[in-house]
């Protein structure tokens, strides 16, 4: 009995000089446990309410990035696309129908590779489908063609109608048909005029018929009466068809007894001229 009552007298002893009760250090214990608890979970939270902010942030920019990669995806698949069919003729003949919507005829012209806020240009090659090229193409025409004014995208079919028209003044470039085999549409000015006066396979004018009718019997003809009205002086056109200025004077003479009218003067260079673009416009269409 001594031992133990020594011994818890003991243990009293140690923890009142501790200065601390068994009871109250177990309280204290479980209030600091508490405090752990709530700031852990405090902790927690904030961890979580960071992780929920800055998974908002991320899908924000991921959308953002989402959608510019689909507008560079859009221009790129519209550019390789546009590639691939450039002479598509179902896109081209709707960039030239005047009467199809503006706006398929934009999607047309961006099928088809066309930048919409620059001026583009019709061609009209003889026996081959129609064309779009933007302004300042260079055009590497084989045959016979017609090249359209440079107009904005939409006014697309008014420069195909005047290619069509450029086409009707172009010739073979053979003795027998001399004259340009391209003819662009801003170059031809008033004389334009003539194609609505003279109707492709119809009866052609009296000069033209005096033409075809000379020309028929007088193969240097066409080629000397081309020279004639396309170049500046007779020296100038006896150089172009390689023969000796005496020479020209000559087949002139002989070519205004056929014709009936004088060509080497203003007025009759300027009639002659009028007759070789009227035998073009009378020829029937392709």
């Amino acid at each position: 009995m001594k031992t133990v009552r020594a011994g818890a007298a003991s243990g009293l002893t140690e923890t009142s000089r501790a200065g601390v009760t068994p009871g109250v250090a177990n309280a204290d214990r479980t209030r600091a446990a508490s405090q752990a608890v709530d700031t852990g979970r405090a902790g927690a939270v904030s961890r979580v309410g960071h992780v929920g902010q800055a998974r908002v942030a991320s899908s924000v920019v991921d959308a953002v990035i989402l959608e510019r990669a689909a507008g560079v995806l859009r221009l790129v698949l519209d550019r390789t696309r546009g590639r691939v069919p450039a002479d598509d003729p179902a896109l081209v003949e709707t960039l030239l129908d005047g009467t199809a919507p503006e706006a398929a005829r934009l999607h047309a012209a961006r099928r088809l590779g066309l930048d919409t806020t620059l001026p583009a240009r019709a061609l009209a090659p003889l026996h081959e489908r129609p064309r779009v090229v933007p302004a300042g193409t260079e055009t590497d025409a084989v045959g016979r063609l017609g090249v359209g004014p440079a107009v904005p995208v939409l006014e697309l079919p008014r420069s195909w109608a005047e290619a069509r028209t450029a086409l009707r003044f172009t010739a073979e470039g053979t003795p027998q048909d001399p004259g340009p085999r391209v003819v662009h549409a801003e170059e031809l000015g008033g004389i334009a005029l003539l194609a609505d006066l003279v109707v492709p396979g119809a009866e052609p004018p009296p000069d033209v018929r005096a033409l075809e009718t000379a020309a028929a019997t007088t193969p240097w003809l066409p080629a000397t009466l081309h020279a004639v009205a396309a170049t500046t002086s007779l020296r100038a056109a006896a150089t172009e068809i390689n023969v000796h200025h005496s020479t020209l004077q000559d087949r002139l003479a002989h070519a205004e007894h056929l014709l009936g009218w004088p060509v080497r003067t203003p007025q009759g260079r300027l009639r002659l001229q009028l007759a070789l673009a009227m035998r073009h416009l009378a020829r029937p269409e392709p």
